[in-house]
């Protein structure tokens, strides 16, 4: 079946569970780790890997309150913990010079990239579970709709092709940033290093919010077309 969509629109979402897990998944995955890693590293004068590791404490604590709460692990704070973990590893690996921790950032953005080109092997790809989080507020009604799409062609090709393009994305961004750590003076790379990171990450997320309004427009239009072709039949 190839339609995108089914007749049966999403559950109406629950706007107070929507700002609460929001709230708890922005607070313990994003701002708590970051606040973590620079106090510890930058105050406290903490190495880069002992920072980053107790850094996942709170991507490990959102997966259990999710479990506790909802009766579900999250795999939001699921793969947020193994970015850090993958973080950390490669903070360890080889010298400690400008040029190294720029290309190691580098490598941290492409093992990412890796990511999600290896869960397209998996049963479902890497932005199915992202695109849950955001699409859903995480009621059991909700998460239960989502799941349920998984049932459409058109649904399961959409969640593949943008996994396969956030990891193609992010291999080709990682690569470019590597080199020209060694094509500029790192004072220069250091401030292009971000702007490559954050652009990257706007046109993608861009892109995937355009591509999915279109997929849905596409698998809205076949249906309403096989739902016509069937009532002239039926007549």
């Amino acid at each position: 079946m190839s339609v995108t969509a089914p007749s049966a629109g999403p559950p109406a979402r629950s706007g107070k569970a929507a700002a609460l897990g929001w709230l708890l998944t922005i607070g313990l995955n994003v701002v708590a780790p970051i606040v973590t890693y620079n106090t510890l590293a930058e105050d406290h004068g903490w190495s880069e890997f002992s920072a980053l590791l107790l850094s996942g404490a709170w991507p490990v604590l959102d997966t259990a309150v999710m479990a506790a709460w909802r009766r579900k692990v999250d795999e939001f704070a699921v793969v947020t913990l193994v970015f850090l973990v993958i973080t950390a590893v490669v903070s360890l690996v080889g010298a400690h010079t400008a040029r190294a921790l720029l290309v190691k950032d580098s490598g941290v953005t492409g093992l990412f990239g890796l990511l999600c080109l290896g869960t397209l092997l998996a049963p479902r790809p890497l932005m199915f579970y992202f695109g849950r989080k955001f699409a859903t507020d995480g009621t059991p009604e909700s998460t239960a709709w989502w799941n349920g799409m998984w049932q459409y062609e058109g649904f399961r090709s959409t969640m593949r092709t943008m996994t396969l393009v956030w990891g193609v994305a992010y291999v080709a961004e990682a690569l470019t940033r590597i080199a020209l750590a060694y094509a500029l003076p790192t004072d220069t790379m250091v401030v292009v290093s971000p702007v490559m990171i954050y652009g990257v990450l706007a046109a993608l997320g861009v892109w995937t919010a355009w591509f999915g309004r279109r997929r849905a427009a596409e698998g809205a239009r076949r249906a309403a077309e096989a739902e016509a072709s069937a009532a002239a039949t039926a007549a």
